[in-house]
């Protein structure tokens, strides 16, 4: 666009994200990595599914190619933003002590950043290492040690057959079960990645992917039959033939329909879980209170522990933004927010004039790769910016009225999705009930919206 005025605040003290920050064993994507790049920056990817360095690697690539080190700024948290009536500006307070004004502010933070760690009964007595999988200390060696896993979701199903065998003795605390799909994962050839070193080749593997996961939002909304013959059968015969003892099968097995939680991918998970040193406990045997050598269970078990790992998920139905912000009229986000997050094209609040959320409410994408959407996202932020600069307007904000119309089409929809008839609690629900993650529709679609920029939709202010 030609601004070369910005600036990346980083609450840590180094960039890259997601892949930079999760480090614990078997990180690694569950989108092909053709798709789960950008469209404009194709990579010389080793495995269809990469694993956390690469990742990372290709991260830092983006980073040095455009020279974003020098726009940015690390250990800055956000602590507050606030907009300035007068100035026709934002003002960003760090937990540094700095502050920064700011004329336009993209919020892209992320909605999985601030892990949770749930409260138990004098959790504090525990005389062993603890630690989120979000923060993996790699200074402790688990080799030969009694180590209990909290949580069985998405982190938890790739750490769980990273080091199961290394492991004394495993103890899997689950929640609920997930539905699990195989994970078809293969190591590129030479000749294939000379392939896919041509452009055109590239994006046509990347159509391909993309195509091919986009039919999964017709069982996710639109037929039940399609669901099954996708998805539910395919699962049902991953769990019998990956886990032959009847007992366990019945404990990883979710009373809800497949998609309303996230789904697993993953073809080392059920080994793992079978195996002999690996123990899996239910919601019948959960947890019921620490103690200074491990935990005690519902059923009256003492698990002896050197090691507690957190896989208790993220702040994400209602945390979408960890940091207070303030509107016009001294109005706080959050209290918008009070009965759930709600955003013009999940991006652009009213009454909060230049400010724009990435990965904000009713943007999630449960069949596809995220940054897809993101860029989407960009392409209507872009246009925001370029139409309140070319008209001589210092704000721009999406209408009152045209957030409500957006926001009622979207729930509306929504009750035609698995993620609101599907029987389950996820983290795509916000306290209300709601679905506010997930967009339920075709990612094409969202893409078409973003892209058609709607000046009828927007107040400009001089």
């Amino acid at each position: 666009m030609g601004i070369d005025d910005f600036i990346i605040l980083e609450r840590r003290a180094f960039v890259g994200g997601t892949w930079a920050q999760n480090t614990y064993p078997g990180a690694a994507v569950d989108v092909q990595s053709p798709l789960y790049s950008l469209s404009f920056e194709p990579y010389d990817w080793s495995r269809m599914f990469a694993q956390r360095d690469e990742l990372s690697r290709y991260t830092e690539s983006i980073y040095s190619k455009y020279r974003l080190h020098q726009k940015t700024r690390v250990n800055q948290n956000v602590k507050r933003v606030e907009w300035q009536e007068t100035a026709k500006q934002w003002l960003i307070q760090t937990d540094a002590g700095d502050e920064f004004n700011a004329q336009f502010v993209i919020n892209a933070s992320g909605p999985l950043s601030t892990p949770i760690i749930p409260k138990f009964q004098d959790q504090a007595t525990f005389q062993g290492a603890t630690f989120h999988t979000n923060n993996w200390d790699h200074s402790i060696d688990l080799s030969g040690k009694n180590v209990a896993i909290i949580g069985s979701g998405a982190s938890a199903a790739q750490v769980i057959p990273a080091i199961a065998e290394h492991v004394k003795a495993l103890h899997v605390f689950q929640r609920t079960p997930h539905w699990v799909l195989p994970r078809w994962d293969i190591v590129f050839s030479p000749w294939q990645r000379r392939l896919l070193k041509n452009r055109f080749a590239y994006s046509l593997v990347r159509r391909l992917i993309y195509w091919l996961l986009e039919v999964r939002i017709l069982g996710f909304k639109y037929s039940k039959t399609l669901l099954k013959l996708l998805a539910a059968r395919p699962a049902k015969k991953h769990l019998r033939r990956q886990v032959p003892d009847p007992e366990l099968r019945a404990k990883l097995t979710p009373d809800f329909t497949i998609g309303c939680k996230r789904i697993i991918v993953s073809s080392s998970l059920y080994p793992a879980l079978g195996r002999s040193n690996v123990v899996l406990h239910d919601k019948y045997d959960s947890i019921s209170t620490f103690t200074e050598s491990g935990v005690t269970t519902a059923q009256g078990h003492a698990v002896p522990l050197d090691v507690i790992i957190y896989s208790t998920g993220y702040d994400a139905s209602d945390g979408i933004i960890s940091y207070p912000v303030i509107g016009k009229s001294g109005r706080l986000l959050s209290d918008v927010w009070s009965d759930f997050p709600r955003a013009y094209l999940g991006t652009s609040v009213p009454k909060f004039p230049n400010f724009f959320v990435v990965t904000g409410p009713n943007t999630g994408i449960g069949h596809t790769s995220a940054l897809f959407v993101i860029e989407a996202q960009m392409a209507y932020i872009r246009q925001s910016i370029q139409a309140a600069l070319s008209s001589g307007a210092s704000a721009i904000e999406a209408t009152s009225e045209a957030e409500n119309e957006y926001t009622e089409h979207i729930h509306q929809e929504m009750t035609k999705t698995v993620w609101h008839y599907g029987g389950c609690q996820s983290w795509y629900k916000s306290k209300s009930g709601k679905v506010t993650a997930m967009f339920p529709g075709f990612s094409f679609t969202y893409r078409r919206l973003c892209r058609k920029f709607k000046p009828q939709h927007h107040v400009f202010t001089e």
